[in-house]
């Protein structure tokens, strides 16, 4: 089976973010939650802001590769902020301090669910039955997996954290998407660099106290790999497959991390366990497995972003260059019907 390039962003994503889970429920218990958040998404701005000081790794020559934000783009950038990058982080990890690790990794699953929910049904992007039979398997084993047993307002309030961090995430996902085409560096050095902040100051109000040095450099450790690094290859994905199919693929972070705890925290590997992993692994392999193509109509279409020049990028250049590629600048894309397999990527939201 080949992997799309996006998918394999996505999944690369999902293997950091989800290592991540476990290693966070071994800190949570010495942080305040906002304090914790606060440096998960510092460290990831500041981490990616270093690694922007060396121009080599993310420049080529040339032509600029990659654009920037501009005018509108801020105010989907910030309330995405607000949701992914502050209430997001801090219901996980309230919910961590009254759940274990495995159970809120693969309760994570539910971001797929709510990203391509509202990707379907409030942006309007295309879905077919096996993409819904998938997001259902998914939401049946994170079902399974968050039943208490008995009801209890105790013993729900952790997933329940969990579940809205999801449907914070999702949201964000999907104001993320009409930002996708512009540097994800930069997004995710504003990201982490505004979230962190506010957070921090937050937890300051709320008399939060600082750890160790060992903790703080720990706690940034793993927001630039969880949470920066993360974020770049996430919103590579977005620009390939969608926000729908992103977020399937991202579900692979809470089995990731549902190993790793396991492994980790010598949590206990029970039936109820197994068989929502098993439930949300079919619905993750029905993603992995879809083909989509049919004849379709591309209307012309102005606009910025990084690019090769490829079936979709056929525009001419005063003075092409080659090996400038992938480049950034304005291009116009002129009208085309043709036929091939596709993901509703930014030049595939077509209409079904």
């Amino acid at each position: 089976m080949k992997v799309h390039r996006g998918a394999a962003e996505a999944l690369l994503a999902a293997a950091l973010f989800g290592i991540s889970t476990p290693l966070a429920k071994l800190l949570v218990q010495d942080f305040n939650p906002w304090m914790l958040a606060g440096l998960l998404y510092l460290g990831s701005g500041l981490g990616l802001g270093l690694l922007r000081l060396l121009p080599r790794l993310w420049q080529g020559a040339g032509m600029r590769q990659e654009s920037h934000l501009r005018g509108s783009d801020w105010v989907w950038l910030l309330a995405a902020i607000a949701f992914g990058g502050m209430a997001g982080p801090v219901l996980l990890m309230a919910g961590l301090a009254r759940t274990n690790a495995s159970t809120a990794a693969l309760l994570l699953n539910l971001e797929g669910v709510f990203t391509a929910t509202l990707a379907w049904f409030v942006f309007k992007e295309g879905y077919d039955r096996r993409i819904i039979l998938g997001m259902v398997a998914i939401t049946g084993g994170a079902l399974l997996l968050a039943w208490p047993g008995a009801w209890s307002l105790t013993r729900l309030w952790g997933p329940l954290a969990v579940a809205l961090a999801c449907l914070a995430w999702g949201i964000d996902n999907n104001l993320t998407r009409r930002v996708s085409l512009h540097d994800p560096v930069q997004i995710a050095i504003i990201k982490g660099c505004v979230a962190g902040t506010a957070n921090l100051v937050i937890a300051w109000l709320d008399h939060g106290v600082l750890p160790g040095h060992s903790s703080l450099l720990l706690a940034g450790l793993l927001g630039f790999f969880g949470y920066g690094a993360s974020l770049v290859f996430f919103m590579r994905a977005l620009r390939h497959i969608g926000v729908a199919r992103t977020g399937a693929y991202f579900s692979m972070a809470p089995f990731v991390g549902a190993l790793l705890g396991l492994v980790l925290l010598s949590e206990r590997l029970t039936f109820r366990f197994s068989m929502a992993t098993a439930l949300m692994l079919f619905g993750i392999w029905l993603h992995l497995t879809e083909h989509h193509e049919h004849d379709h109509e591309h209307e012309e279409l102005n606009h910025e972003h990084a690019h090769v020049h490829d079936p979709h990028h056929g525009h001419p250049h005063d003075e092409y260059c080659p090996d400038c590629e992938p480049h950034c600048h304005w291009h116009l894309h002129f009208p085309l019907v043709h036929n091939h397999g596709h993901f509703p990527d930014t030049h595939h939201r077509h209409r079904h």
